[in-house]
């Protein structure tokens, strides 16, 4: 096994913990709000309630991971998803399982960060983007396993069972950080957490125009999965008629654009340079959503059509995504944890924003769902036009 095959597979196995938590319990949405005696507005709660601390705990584990080191806040962070887990597996009504929800979402946040963290303090440039590509290879499929998987528990056990797997998946990732994976920042790298100087480094990131373009061509990418995420069930089950295993199974598909698309991500960026390589990609996953959109309101978009164009968007933004990821942190070595952090916690802000922007216009069709996501593309490819199609990152 190559050492970087070997490195991907531990970052891409803690990296998955985020996207099942997310995505494995939806196809029981509608279980859980019967069993818990909930509506399904409060079932929601449950999902928007792992978001908001997702979100908001990742500024935590940046500047802690640059102070204690990587692996202190990935131990911290696994033992509270899999406490969390084994509350939802118990909870007894909506409430506390809003409650562990939450939780799992402070716990499941430090996978997010200190991976990416890691990855920069291995390597840089294209190197970097060829590691980040095959972590997010696991990302990108969890998503399309989740939700399958989540459908084949509840065919042979109830609800509960989905969040006794969350918790047993913990508890693997727990043995793999403590015993295969190493603790990649030196002693001599590390900055004692000053709060001072952390509001000076998060100004500083705040300021830095390549660290804020790069940030939110990837945020509104990703916000584009938290609209389709939000919505696509209602969409396929409601105006397609899709079952809970028919919808799993279109998601999957969905994703399958996306981890194509990101495998070919660090060679496209060695031919052409990860600039142009972003803006060309952004340029694609604008124009499939937009045409989509044009397609949808003109009555012409059957289920194939939109899980089509889709796909065809999803595999233009796998090229995104691990760049951009890769170009925001290369500037930022001392700060690596606090940028991926803060650059983390814009993502999921603006992820919700966008859901926030679709909401009050969700009628159950697909419209509205396409409207918002080829609004993202649009705005991912203009702010792409700022990147230079000749550097790895953009200027100061």
């Amino acid at each position: 096994m190559s050492e970087m095959f070997r490195r991907a597979a531990i970052l891409g196995l803690l990296s998955a913990v985020g996207p099942f938590a997310i995505d494995m319990y939806l196809p029981a949405m509608p279980a859980i709000a019967e069993d818990l005696a909930s509506t399904i507005a409060g079932t929601q709660t449950t999902l928007i309630a792992f978001f908001l601390c997702f979100g908001l705990a990742q500024l935590v584990y940046g500047p802690w991971a640059d102070s204690a080191g990587r692996k202190l806040p990935l131990y911290f962070g696994l033992g509270v998803y899999l406490l969390a887990s084994v509350w939802a597996a118990l909870a007894p009504d909506i409430t506390n399982l809003t409650a562990a929800r939450a939780m799992q979402g402070l716990g499941a946040a430090a996978v997010m960060v200190i991976p990416r963290a890691i990855i920069r303090d291995w390597s840089t440039g294209t190197e970097a983007t060829r590691l980040m590509a095959m972590v997010m290879l696991v990302i990108s499929v969890s998503p399309m396993l989740a939700p399958l998987a989540g459908s084949m528990v509840i065919l042979v056990a109830d609800w509960r069972a989905i969040f006794w797997v969350m918790a047993v998946a913990g508890a693997v990732s727990l043995t793999v950080t403590a015993l295969v994976l190493p603790e990649t920042l030196t002693p001599a790298r590390r900055r004692p957490i000053a709060p001072a100087r952390l509001l000076a480094d998060t100004g500083y990131l705040l300021r830095h125009r390549g660290f804020m373009v790069l940030t939110f061509v990837g945020a509104f990418g990703m916000a584009s999965f938290f609209v389709f995420i939000a919505s696509a069930s209602f969409v396929y089950t409601g105006e397609f008629g899709l079952s809970p295993t028919g919808f799993s199974l279109a998601f999957a598909i969905n994703a399958a654009g996306f981890f194509t698309g990101s495998q070919l991500a660090s060679n496209a960026g060695n031919r052409w340079g990860m600039g142009r390589v972003v803006r060309g990609a952004t340029t694609g996953f604008a124009a499939s959503t937009v045409l989509l959109l044009g397609l949808a309101l003109a009555g012409l978009a059957p289920l194939p059509v939109i899980v089509g164009l889709l796909v065809a968007g999803n595999f233009c933004l796998g090229f995104v995504i691990p760049s951009v990821m890769v170009m925001a942190l290369d500037d930022q070595g001392e700060i690596a944890g606090l940028a991926s952090s803060l650059g983390g916690t814009l993502q999921m802000v603006t992820g919700g924003a966008m859901v926030a922007v679709a909401g009050p216009f969700f009628d159950g069709t697909a419209v509205p769902m396409i409207a918002v996501i080829a609004l993202c593309g649009v705005l991912s490819a203009g702010l792409a036009r700022l990147v230079p199609v000749q550097a790895a990152t953009v200027a100061t």
